[in-house]
């Protein structure tokens, strides 16, 4: 769930939260809406599609200085305008927004709202509902609030209204962003500030569990304990390239958080009109008549072409290398009889890969481009392009663009089986889906993954990243990041070859970071975990759900297997970040790098 506006004052809300939705388009959403509050009532609007569907909806004979509206990405129950927020509650008095996941849903909807008629599937109607079941047990509508609030476990971002008090609207957040802007005579509410700053740039930043009563000319915060809480505003100066790093202190902190949005535009894009995953006809032929495919790729995307290749040769079974294509270029292997080359690249422009590109294209053989910029150079100059439709991704430490190379690869290797008759037993849209949820919690434990880089890293002089299978691929890009915005000596390997040598670095204190989501070699990475400890390391595990000891620093929700490499990154990304923060170091700027790189 992906965006939340809310406007109280003097004006029509209409057009105010329209523009506000419209700001926020690029997470990726599949419903909106918006709720207004007048005289008459509360008038709610919303459709399945985009906001330009929306606006054809909205009554514009209705006058309202307050009202909420909302982007929605299906997770409980499908994209639909039953399911699209703002839901109401069962008389309608109350109508709510809300981004996250209520998790113990289903046990509130049984213990107590079993009398109630739900209208959607989705888990944020239960919140509603609480609110006024809690008003009908005799609390007033703030203390339903709090209650219901103090009952919720999840993430969350609320915006609250009530039809019998068009002169507040109830606000409430945890892990999830949600801001208050202050006006003159107005006040709004935004999950980003961006969708706001067409009204105001004066910001106050909520933290979790608390809940804000917001009027027109004031703001109160509240703990649940209902002990107030005094915060300035800050001002959010914004120029025309701020505005897409909006209110984070790095881009790459955004782009990190942005991953969730990216894997659901991503299946967006390559679903055709009855949902089914498709790509260019021209590009699957390509695909099924190579006897073998060659990824040329740099750095991160290097990495994200080991994971692709294990997704082709799995599902679709096709053999592939992946190649690093400074090393290609000068040291070209014997080929197969009819190669596809495909190249993987953030930028488009990277000189390594178009020096590879250039020789292949003199040899006659096909290229494909994986990229995210239309329109650049190894777009231009290949014969088919896949993108990323990533976004803009401006710090150096590439992230976004890394999950989105994945995804796009597990696309091809699903659409390049179905072509060749290969039965895949799993949902890839599905599977994504699951996997965007996951990346939204990672990405709310920012906490826990500052708390890790601090304990593990703060001091030290070098990391050791390891794993097997996809994982040792993880712990390559871990390793990277780490070592190129944090400047800490990071090296990634595969578990079972740190005996053969690098293993005699290992010294007291020295931290390992194990990843351990494959179950097949689950004991044997655990085994090289002992390895490490029995010379006087400081592991850190990171498993998946399913797989967990009591041992383990940190558990992430289990997804598809051969799908761990989009959300066991996540937590690596956390941490260098966190790392090279508290090391102050220029996190989107690390010294020497460039973001594109143009030279050989």
């Amino acid at each position: 769930m992906c965006g939340i506006v809310g406007y109280i004052g003097q004006q029509d809300s209409k057009e105010i939260l329209l523009r506000g939705l419209e700001k926020l388009e690029y997470r990726g959403y599949d419903s909106a809406g918006i709720a207004v509050l007048n005289e008459d009532g509360v008038h709610v609007f919303k459709e399945k599609g985009r906001i330009a569907d929306l606006r054809q909806t909205v009554d514009l004979n209705v006058q309202a200085p307050l009202g909420i509206g909302h982007t929605r990405w299906a997770t409980h129950g499908v994209p639909s305008r039953t399911n699209a927020h703002p839901h109401q509650s069962a008389s309608g008095r109350f109508t709510l927004v809300h981004n996250g996941v209520i998790e113990n849903y289903a046990l509130l909807q049984r213990d107590h709202l079993q009398n109630v008629q739900f209208q959607s599937e989705t888990d944020t109607e239960v919140v509603v509902q609480l609110v006024e079941k809690f008003v009908n047990d005799g609390f007033e509508a703030e203390e339903a609030f709090r209650k219901t609030l103090t009952l919720l476990k999840g993430s969350y971002a609320i915006a609250l209204v009530d039809a019998e008090d068009p002169e507040v609207i109830y606000v409430a957040k945890n892990k999830s962003p949600l801001l208050v802007g202050l006006g003159d005579g107005f006040n709004v509410v935004a999950s980003d500030a961006m969708a706001m700053l067409q009204v105001t740039n004066q910001y106050v930043e909520l933290m979790d569990q608390e809940m804000v009563i917001v009027k027109r000319n004031a703001i109160t915060i509240k703990k649940l304990d209902g002990q107030e809480v005094a915060r300035s505003p800050y001002t959010a100066q914004l120029d025309a390239s701020d505005i897409e790093k909006g209110t984070y202190p790095h881009y790459m902190l955004k782009e990190i958080d942005e991953q969730p949005f990216v894997m659901r535009r991503i299946i967006q894009k390559y679903q055709d009109a009855s949902g089914a995953l498709t790509i260019d006809k021209d590009i699957v032929n390509a695909v099924l008549e190579a006897d073998r495919l060659y990824i040329i790729a740099c750095g991160t995307s290097y990495h994200a072409g080991l994971v692709g290749k294990q997704l082709l040769e799995k599902w679709a079974n096709i053999p592939v290398e992946v190649h690093i294509a400074s090393e290609f270029s000068y040291n070209m292997p014997l080929l197969s009889k009819k190669p596809l080359f495909i190249y993987i690249s953030q930028s488009g422009e990277t000189a390594d890969s178009r020096a590879v590109l250039v020789q292949t294209k003199k040899l006659g053989y096909k290229a494909l481009t994986i990229t995210n910029v239309p329109g650049s150079t190894l777009s231009r100059e290949a014969d088919y392009t896949l993108l990323l439709h990533a976004g803009p991704e401006i710090a150096v430490a590439s992230t976004k663009a890394y999950t989105a190379q994945i995804a796009v690869l597990a696309i091809l290797a699903t659409v390049a089986a179905k072509a060749k008759g290969i039965a895949l037993d799993f949902s890839l849209v599905k599977e994504l889906g699951i996997i965007a949820n996951v990346m939204e919690m990672l990405c709310d434990a920012k906490e826990e993954m500052e708390q890790i880089a601090r304990e593990y890293l703060e001091t030290t002089r070098n990391c050791f990243f390891i794993g097997r299978a996809s994982d040792f691929y993880v712990g390559l890009e871990g390793a990277l990041k780490l070592k190129e915005i944090s400047y800490i000596q990071a090296e990634g390997f595969a578990g079972g070859e740190l005996k053969h040598g690098t293993i005699a670095l290992i010294e007291e204190g020295t931290p390992v970071v194990a990843l351990a989501t494959q179950e097949h070699v689950n004991l044997s990475i655990r085994g090289n975990v002992k390895e490490v400890v029995a010379r006087g390391a400081n592991p850190c595990i990171i498993s998946m759900r399913g797989l967990e000891t009591d041992e383990d620093r940190y558990v992430i929700p289990a997804v598809h297997p051969m799908l761990t490499p989009l959300v066991a990154v996540v937590p690596l990304q956390l941490i260098a970040y966190y790392a090279a923060l508290h090391r102050g170091c220029d996190v989107d700027k690390p010294r020497n790098l460039a973001k594109s790189v143009t030279v050989e």
